[in-house]
């Protein structure tokens, strides 16, 4: 293995695989795997980059240390020399956590003097200026995400949020210097009196620069973006021994899960709707106990062939009143078991086409299914939208799996995806 990827939670993990896995014209991507969680063995072979997907986004801090440090002894084991930290590209984390004091224990575990943190994803809206953070026209504390349920971000000017982070000084790196190319971004970095730096980007090329400059870097953070030019700089090496990434397309007996609270996925849940059946679950049914993975299951048994969707998914107001009444933590745990039990059983059916949407909903379903084929490695098949590929996981009879994050995806995602699945590419 070449490079690998700690991925915060399991969406983003499968977008920065799907950056590695396509990587650019004409050289192209890496041969790359993603893991749910730290593997208790060591890679399959001729896996060139590796991306371990984490829930520590919204862990204790202590737990997201811990996870990030062992996931990173593993794939320093594999044989990465570099090592990418990713996280979201709109930077979700509290004032307190967890993307500086992560990013702190692996730079001093890897010996790191100088790290960049660059969340920028311009293909989907995300871009760095003057140091602040952008979705679309609208700085970050104005896209909606002022209002996340768990990681609500106030402030766009992520120099001062990642201040609030961490021990270590915070830089900045203009896109003005980007601009210029490798050699005055590195003369630039050299300069500052900073150990973390901020880094703008308006654009792919800003992240292409950005990319063959950090070459050498042993450390690098940021959105699945930041990792657009790495594949070429190894390529450039001739340590690359494969290229390309195929899918034959997987048939079968499908299911949707969504249990993203983000705009994007509620108005993907309404096209949906138009013409397949749907079911809102009830959320205090399912802290009761009456709704069991059993009803889920009966649902989906009900209208076989309709790709039908079950989905947690609501507005601010009605997620913070839930979990004012039940506790946040106890809701989350609720759901993520449901739709793990849920995805199991779905699988033991034998359903062989799962979608998810959302960061917590996907780590459940993904390391529940994962357990259940015995089969950690989920390797990258084709893009379904910006960020978004298919994974193929099991062996003699494997199963395709799409994770989204909750922003990401067309309209009409859910029913694309599907096709994409089984048409192959």
């Amino acid at each position: 293995m070449l490079i690998g990827a700690i991925a915060d939670d399991f969406t983003g993990a499968s977008d920065i695989a799907n950056t590695l896995a396509k990587g650019i014209a004409p050289e192209g991507g890496l041969h790359t795997a993603q893991f749910p969680g730290v593997p208790d063995g060591p890679a399959p072979e001729g896996i060139e980059a590796g991306v371990v997907s984490l829930k520590s986004r919204t862990a204790p801090l202590d737990d997201a240390k811990a996870d990030s440090l062992a996931a990173l002894r593993w794939l320093v084991a594999q044989g990465c020399s570099q090592i990418i930290f990713k996280y979201c590209s709109t930077f979700d984390s509290t004032r307190h956590g967890n993307i500086g004091p992560v990013a702190e224990v692996l730079a001093n575990a890897v010996g790191a003097r100088k790290v960049i943190f660059c969340p920028a994803f311009p293909t989907t809206g995300r871009t760095v200026y003057q140091g602040h953070l952008f979705v679309g026209d609208k700085p970050l504390n104005e896209s909606g995400m002022e209002a996340h349920p768990l990681t609500p971000m106030p402030d766009a000017d992520i120099r001062r949020w990642l201040r609030y982070q961490t021990h270590e000084t915070v830089g900045h790196l203009p896109v003005s210097v980007v601009g210029k190319g490798v050699n005055a971004i590195r003369k630039a970095m050299a300069g500052l009196d900073a150990r973390f730096i901020i880094a703008d980007a308006i654009s792919d090329g800003d992240l292409l620069r950005l990319g063959e400059a950090l070459a050498d870097a042993p450390l690098i953070t940021g959105g699945s973006g930041i990792a657009l030019g790495l594949p070429r700089n190894i390529i450039r090496t001739g340590a690359h021994a494969q290229r390309g990434r195929s899918f034959d397309g997987i048939a079968g007996p499908e299911a949707i899960i969504a249990g993203s609270c983000s705009g994007a996925t509620r108005r993907q849940i309404d096209v949906h709707a138009t013409s397949h059946p749907t079911l809102a679950i009830d959320v205090p049914g399912v802290m009761a106990g009456r709704v069991t993975p059993e009803t889920l299951v009966g649902f989906y048994s009900e209208n076989l062939g309709s790709a039908p969707l079950a989905y947690s998914s609501g507005p601010p107001e009605e997620v913070r009143a839930v979990q004012a009444s039940f506790g946040r933590e106890a809701v989350a745990e609720k759901l993520d078991a449901l739709f793990a039990v849920t995805a199991r059983k779905l699988i033991e059916q034998g359903y062989r086409r799962i979608i998810v949407a959302g960061g917590e909903t996907s780590g459940a379903v993904a390391q529940a299914l994962a357990d259940a084929l015995k089969s950690p490695a989920m390797t990258i098949g084709p893009e379904i939208d910006p960020g978004v590929p298919i994974l193929r996981l099991g062996h003699d009879m494997p199963i395709a799996i799409a994770l989204k994050s909750g922003n990401f995806g067309a309209p009409d995602f859910f029913s694309k995806a599907l096709r994409v699945m089984e048409a192959g590419a």
